[in-house]
């Protein structure tokens, strides 16, 4: 049983095999270097200082000046430093490659290495830095910086989230046994001399201009702890973590890798803590491209206000091992071709600072328990224990958690906008509608009914449909199911009223186009609750980019509304700290793209796929796939083409595998009765096998001439009819 409580992942971060990734002690013997406010010492003598010297005191450190116009750089009056604190600093700079043991104590000072402009290119200019006992401070820049070392990878090299760092020019050695502090801050962007291009700019208290590389020694029990100004760990491409102890607190980002769509932050192994956004904003960790977790320890947590996440990635999150938790307002979604399981929680409301929360396997195992050490809504975990295929159960003070929304959508009916229920279609494209999670509400057969047409073909026109509040208390984790929305206290465990809520007079978000405007204008709940203990977020699906919360005290205006193209979640829930009320609602809508993520706007079949959904005819596999590629039964073809002709269904006898009354029976006699399909010939029209497309050339020229439209058979060889192909096909008879 893994007992996850802060504590508890220190004690097993310690027992993990960090040594694995450790990079090994040169042979050579190190230098050693001591820090001292009375003076630094290199092999026990004085340093130098000599700028020709391996090792030298003395240098200029880099600070953003005070006094400057706006000429000088991008940073504020906060920002600057005047001249004399900055001379009280003392910067021990390193010139050449080799292994640097350092210790001792700098009040005022930093250690910067530097070997010279050409470093980059050259894979023998590396150097270790192994810190054994370091307490440096620096109040006017980071209090170690790696400007010129030598660089693996390029700066436009996308490695798709996978680097090898054991060569970077930056390497970090944390000795057994040691404890060591950065206490750091920033230099906000200097300019050019007479251009606005960056000179310097260093935002984290320990830096990188190169990829840096963080270990820990054989044991790997040694401590680095990083207080910062501003970020706290950053590296300008490339950062690996692969053993020791590291524990962040800083005012933004705690960590941050800044290469656009490029950079790759990786955890192999170790104890990760950060308390990050400690100031107005910051993300726990924060990759301006990849986010990859292979093993390790993490905690981590976001500001507990602004709309940052325990994890943030612009590119794909993938976690591969090790143990995880990340709190946050919106954390990051985590990618899909992950290969640890991993479970998202996204709370209706916002959880205190203290909470416990645990999580439970079906015969009482606790995988998780963690008390919160801030406010959260978001939670991320994931372990070696957490399997698929298994139902887990969410607790929150002894308090038993529901949710009312899960990767499929809403609970119990509508997406909202119209578009989509709680299931959806299988990605391979049976026949047979998907199994609901508990709590959910099953399609009824007929259209008539309200039912949804398993195979992802809905005619119905259901804008701004309410979700149901009702929720279930069963976390059911599978490969298509890995996030749960819209948590709260269950009404049964917490002894509340069970209460939901109505939005713009019961029709829900409807979609927009395009450049829309999202309409939001009227909330009403089914209980008198004061407008303080009623909270309203909306964020992205899945979550990226966006995040919007308020309380409904402040007034509906005061909630950002999304104005990009995507997919978004509104919940409107009771605070999760009032005493008589527990409950959330739910809508999805859209704003012009489709949602898919698995259909770019280039795809020539794009075009028509929107023109589908756009009429509630056709929607995707879940609220954020659409699997194109995937084949189409007999069943569902014959079906989509009868609802969109909306033609009167029948029943028939022909067919001894056509079940009476089943969702497609009335459209396969419909076919049938107008020669549009014939069966095999043997009193079977196959329903559960795919169409090919010479069968659907077929079925369609028949159609054509039976109401004398032109149609054109697509050329080409026979083969299995995919989503895409199907959607074009029926696109041209709008």
């Amino acid at each position: 049983m893994l007992k996850q409580s802060v504590t508890s992942l220190l004690t097993l971060a310690l027992l993990l095999p960090s040594a694995a990734f450790a990079s090994a002690a040169s042979t050579v013997s190190d230098t050693d270097i001591v820090l001292s406010d009375s003076g630094v010492t290199v092999d026990g003598v004085a340093a130098s200082t000599s700028s020709s010297s391996d090792v030298y005191v003395g240098a200029d450190i880099v600070y953003y000046e005070s006094g400057h116009d706006s000429s000088y750089g991008a940073g504020s009056t906060d920002d600057a430093h005047d001249s004399a604190e900055a001379d009280k600093h003392t910067v021990v700079t390193i010139t050449e490659p080799g292994t640097y043991r350092v210790s001792g104590t700098l009040s005022a000072g930093q250690i910067a290495v530097d070997l010279g402009s050409d470093a980059a290119t050259d894979p023998d200019a590396v150097v270790t830095l192994i810190l054994d006992g370091v307490d440096i401070t620096s109040t006017v820049a980071p209090g170690v910086i790696f400007y010129n070392v030598y660089e693996p990878y390029s700066s436009d090299q996308d490695t798709g989230g996978v680097t090898d760092l054991a060569e970077a020019g930056a390497q970090v050695i944390l000795a057994d046994g040691s404890v060591n502090t950065v206490n750091g801050s920033y230099v906000s962007k200097i300019y050019k001399e007479g251009t606005t291009s960056k000179l310097h700019k260093y935002d984290g208290a320990f830096y990188s201009k190169m990829s840096m590389n963080i270990s820990g020694e054989t044991l790997g029990t040694g401590e680095l702890h990083i207080n910062a100004d501003n970020e706290g760990l950053d590296s300008e491409l490339h950062l690996s973590i692969n053993g020791g102890n590291i524990y962040i607190e800083s005012q933004d980002d705690g960590i941050n890798t800044n290469e656009d769509g490029i950079s790759v932050t990786t955890i192999n192994g170790g104890y990760l803590h950060v308390n990050a956004g400690l100031g107005a904003e910051g993300d726990g960790i924060d990759s301006n491209g990849y986010l990859t977790i292979n093993g390790g320890t993490i905690v981590t947590m976001a500001n507990e206000k602004s709309p940052d996440g325990g994890i943030d990635a612009d590119k794909d999150i993938l976690i591969n091992g090790g143990n995880l938790i990340a709190l946050g307002t919106r954390n990051d979604a985590t990618g899909t071709d992950s290969k640890q399981p991993y479970i998202e929680l996204a709370f209706a409301s916002t959880q205190k600072s203290g909470s416990v929360i645990t999580l439970e396997d079906a015969d009482g195992n606790v995988l998780l328990e963690h008390t919160a050490e801030k406010a959260f809504q978001s939670v991320t975990f994931s372990s070696p224990e957490l399997a698929l295929d298994k139902d887990y159960f969410l607790y929150v003070d002894g308090v038993q958690q529901q949710y009312t929304g899960n990767s499929f959508g809403m609970m119990g009916g509508g997406m909202g906008g119209g578009m989509g229920g709680a299931g959806g279609t299988p990605p391979d494209g049976s026949s047979t509608p998907p199994e609901l999670p508990e709590g959910a509400t099953p399609p009824t057969d007929r259209p008539e009914d309200g039912g949804e047409f398993p195979g992802g073909f809905n005619p119905q026109e259901t804008t701004g449909a309410e979700a149901s509040g009702e929720g279930s208390v069963t976390f059911s984790l599978t490969s298509a199911v890995r996030s749960f929305s819209g948590i709260s206290a269950s009404t049964e465990a917490s002894g509340k009223t069970a209460v939901t809520f109505s939005v713009n007079n019961g029709s829900g978000i409807a979609n927009v186009v395009s450049g829309g405007t999202v309409a939001l204008e009227q909330l009403t709940a089914s209980a008198s609750i004061p407008k303080e203990d009623i909270q309203l977020t909306i964020t992205d699906v899945p979550s990226e980019n966006f995040s919007s919360s308020i309380l409904l005290s402040e007034g509906l205006d005061a909630l950002e509304l999304p104005t990009e193209d995507g997919t978004y979640q509104l919940v409107v829930a009771v605070v999760s700290d009032n005493e008589y009320y527990t409950g959330a609602s739910q809508w999805r809508f859209t704003i012009g793209a489709l949602p898919f993520t698995d259909l770019s706007s280039s795809d020539s079949a794009y075009s028509a796929v929107k023109a589908l959904y756009d009429k509630g005819i056709l929607i995707g596999t879940s609220a954020t796939s659409f699997s194109p590629n995937s084949s189409v039964t007999r069943a569902t073809a014959i079906t989509a083409l009868g609802r969109l002709l909306g033609v009167e269904q029948s029943d028939t006898t022909k067919f001894q595998d056509v079940v009476q009354g089943s969702w497609y029976s009335g459209y396969v006699a419909w076919a049938s009765d107008n020669g549009l399909v014939l069966g095999d010939g043997a009193g079977n029209y196959l329903p559960s096998a795919s169409i090919t497309s010479t069968q659907m050339n077929l079925i369609l020229s028949r159609y054509a001439a039976l109401t004398g439209i032109t149609y054109t058979a697509s050329a080409g060889e026979d083969h299995a009819l995919t989503r895409k192909e199907l959607a074009v096909l029926l696109a041209a008879l709008l």
